[in-house]
């Protein structure tokens, strides 16, 4: 190894001065498309999803319905990282089986983002006038931000 100039370790700001770097983003809300409707037939749509951790996407690999179908590995690793849904307790396999398509589809998509991108914001671009914006795809009502 050749030795030079030492290398400069960037200082962490005290925690008495702003530092203009934003904390880290690690649960994201989100609203459903449909919605889950439970037994009782209330519609749970509201819900959080948190970051994956490297022992979220590792475990589901044991689990041994993922064994049998790879493609449930995306219900098992849901079930894992979305810690509310509406009023629910316990968000679990069961649960996240029964959403439907297009909510599964929504999720899919918001894990993707979250956990590869690091944010909830899509590039678009207006059909009408080609203005290029961003949304957050993360939920919210139109018009909200």
């Amino acid at each position: 190894m050749r030795r030079g100039a030492p290398l400069e370790v960037a200082q962490r700001p005290s925690p008495d001065e702003p530092s203009g770097v934003r904390p880290l983003r690690t649960e994201f809300a989100f609203e459903l498309p449909r919605g889950y409707v439970d037994r009782d037939g209330a519609v749970h749509r509201h819900g959080v999803m948190r970051l994956a951790t490297a022992r979220d996407e590792l475990l589901p690999l044991h689990d041994d319905r993922v064994r049998e179908n790879p493609n449930y590995l995306t219900v098992v690793l849901l079930a894992r990282v979305i810690t509310t849904l509406g009023d629910l307790d316990d968000v679990h396999v069961g649960i996240v089986e029964n959403f439907f398509a297009s909510d599964l589809a929504f999720l899919q998509d918001l894990y993707r983002r979250i956990n590869s991108e690091g944010h909830t914001r899509a590039a678009v671009q207006c059909p009408a006038c080609d203005h290029e914006f961003t949304v957050d795809v993360s939920g919210g009502r139109l018009g909200e931000s």
